[in-house]
């Protein structure tokens, strides 16, 4: 079953159960998605599903900074309570360390050397943790590890 099809399941699923929550929220992500199919004229599969997936939780991490920022607390915890459903469908994160050794990998992989070397080590581990690491995150760590 693909990420869109489980997304139209529980959709479903919400509207029998009356969760009216989780009801909204996803038909947000579906209306996401099919705004993307629409705007590109494509059928997404589920790398591009979970892509747009991950842009809508960036974009509620910067409301809730906002919100926070300027005192409006109700607000924020709307946009934290979207993220908890959103964050349902997306993949597990990778804990630290499990990053250092995909950065290690890629940079054996890729024989880096230098802080030059940074694009190709990027594209080497953002390959094997798409979605599953903040990739500003793991480019900052690579930078460090090149530089020193």
């Amino acid at each position: 079953m693909t990420l869109k099809q489980q997304l139209t399941e529980d959709m479903k699923n919400a509207m029998r159960a009356g969760e009216k929550h989780q009801l909204g929220v996803i038909r947000l992500m579906l209306a996401a998605i099919k705004q993307r199919e629409v705007d590109e004229r494509i059928e997404l599969d589920d790398v591009q599903v979970l892509a747009t997936l991950e842009k809508m939780m960036k974009q509620r991490k910067d409301s809730v900074s906002q919100f926070d920022a300027a005192g409006r607390d109700d607000l924020s915890a709307i946009e934290r309570a979207e993220m908890v459903v959103i964050e349902t469908y997306l993949p597990t994160k990778l804990d630290e360390a499990e990053i250092d050794a995909l950065i290690t990998a890629a940079i054996a992989e890729t024989g880096a050397s230098s802080p030059r070397d940074m694009g190709k080590v990027v594209a080497a581990v953002k390959e094997k943790a798409a979605g599953r690491a903040d990739m500003g995150v793991v480019s900052g760590r690579i930078k460090t590890r090149l530089a020193g």
